[in-house]
């Protein structure tokens, strides 16, 4: 197959790293492949590309929400329109909803024959004009697919869309949790000393619960006063400026400016270094599609605190992650404490790692290609009755 993968950023987020992922599966696999990523630096991805990657072009925008997704609509319908060759890919698949729009107008124009999603999670937008982008890019795609059972359900009732199940995976040839030689330079490079670490990754804003999170370590440093938090990543759309400086302000009130790590964005060559330099991996999110970086986490040996939310509960039992209400700082910070226990710690690496076996990118890039699949025959079908 020709196959088109559409991202909205070059950034490390999970529909991101979902398309490369998947795009990589698909060009070992055999098929031509080419990623379409709106590129707001000019820098591209920082890990090679192995397939076709067309980096398109997005300028400075309004902080304006709104002003900011339209003009990042316009900047792909723009683009593809002037250099889409008739018939030069089968499929057209856009990760979120962004690129869905684009393509929904794509479509409308007689651009492209059809288009698939994938929806990861559902946002609670107050804009209505986010609504109604959001809305259009569940209900117009030909094929509408998501990645765990919980998002399934909540397709069916918030907008009666039947979306194809299809997994995320992880790559054990990245993740592992045999130390390397660049593991301690990363750690000088990064100050991270404390003992123990604690190490999440998503940066700070609301739907990761980071001021929780905070409100959490304070507690366990008066148990374990030179532990470290690291709050790593943060590449995202939305502006979360005053969540932010709440967060600041809450750091420096509770005197934890020595204490807590905040590298930004990891390049991706540093991501698994960065997961062997903790001791635990903690993710109290409030909202997940699914969580790619616990999957990475586990694969890195690390012991896992996450909410007692789905999509978690569908791939990890209390045998295998230390669950935690979301909302009770006190509970996250006895998780904190308790997963750094050794007994426990050695019994959650040994407990999480059967799960690894399930999740592969080669086994979703084969699930994709059949539903693929099965939507041409459909579209065939219909367009030849005696076929």
């Amino acid at each position: 197959m020709r196959i088109a993968l559409l991202t909205y950023s070059t950034k490390p987020r999970g529909s991101v790293i979902h398309s490369l992922e998947l795009a990589n599966a698909f060009h070992q696999i055999g098929h031509q492949v080419c990623i379409y990523a709106l590129d707001k630096d000019g820098l591209g991805f920082d890990r090679p590309i192995p397939c076709t990657y067309q980096p398109i072009p997005a300028k400075a925008a309004s902080q304006e929400i709104d002003q900011l997704i339209r003009q990042r609509i316009n900047e792909f319908v723009t683009f593809l329109e002037g250099h889409l060759r008739k018939d030069c890919h089968t499929i057209f698949h856009a990760q979120d909803c962004i690129s869905a729009n684009a393509l929904a107008v794509l479509r409308q124009r007689g651009l492209i024959p059809h288009f698939v999603r994938t929806v990861h999670h559902i946002e609670d937008y107050q804009s209505t004009y986010l609504l109604q982008c959001q809305e259009q890019s569940i209900r117009q795609p030909d094929l509408c697919l998501c990645v765990s059972s919980y998002w399934q359900q909540q397709l069916i009732q918030q907008y009666q869309v039947s979306a194809l199940r299809v997994i995320n995976g992880v790559d054990l040839g990245r993740f592992s949790f045999q130390d390397a030689p660049q593991d301690l330079s990363l750690k000088r490079r990064l100050n991270i000393s404390g003992s123990p670490v604690f190490l999440t990754v998503g940066g700070i804003e609301p739907r990761k619960n980071t001021l929780q999170l905070v409100k959490a370590f304070a507690q366990v440093r008066q148990l374990l006063p030179q532990a470290q938090l690291i709050i790593a990543g943060g590449a995202t759309l939305f502006d979360y400026r005053e969540y932010r400086e709440e967060f600041l302000q809450m750091v420096n009130a509770l005197d934890l400016e020595s204490a807590i790590l905040l590298p930004g964005v990891i390049s991706d060559q540093d991501l698994p270094s960065l997961y062997r330099c903790a001791d635990a991996f903690v993710f109290p999110s409030l909202k997940e599609g699914w969580g790619l970086v616990v999957l990475e986490a586990i694969a890195s040996g690390l012991p896992t605190v996450v909410s007692h939310r789905a999509p978690f509960t569908e791939f990890l039992s209390p045998e295998q992650t230390i669950f935690i209400p979301p909302e009770d700082s006190s509970a996250i910070a006895l998780a904190m404490h308790q997963s750094v226990q050794p007994k426990l710690a050695q019994s959650l690496f040994h407990n999480s790692r059967s799960i690894l076996q399930f999740y592969s990118w080669t086994a979703s890039a084969i699930m994709h290609l059949n539903h693929y699949q099965a939507l041409l025959h459909a579209r065939n079908s219909l367009s030849d009755p005696m076929a």
